[in-house]
């Protein structure tokens, strides 16, 4: 499984990262035939928004890519955010793969 970790606005702490790579590492018991993950940690510049950080998680299993998307004031919650969609994604799939 290639896993790709992006953050863009700004530099992520070492905590951060291994928070997020421990996550992912996790994918592999929901899923065995993942062939790609791919992060996005973002911070947006705008100045009204609260829930500024965004994080993006990409799943790629074969034939399907799965997406998600969420944004809150922290990184680590908006990543486990977007990872407890992606489990339910991936869950959804397997059972449509094997129905």
């Amino acid at each position: 499984m290639n896993v790709q970790i992006q953050t863009v606005h700004f530099d992520a702490d070492e905590k951060l990262l291994e928070h997020v790579q421990k996550r992912i590492d996790k994918l592999k018991t929901f899923h065995d035939k993942i062939t790609g993950v791919e992060v996005f940690l973002r911070l947006e510049n705008l100045s009204q928004k609260v829930k500024d950080k965004v994080a993006e998680i990409k799943v790629s299993i074969p034939k399907k890519s799965l997406f998600a998307k969420h944004e809150s004031k922290v990184f680590e919650e908006s990543f486990d955010e977007a990872f407890d969609s992606l489990v339910s994604q991936i869950k959804k799939s397997k059972e449509k793969m094997y129905a």
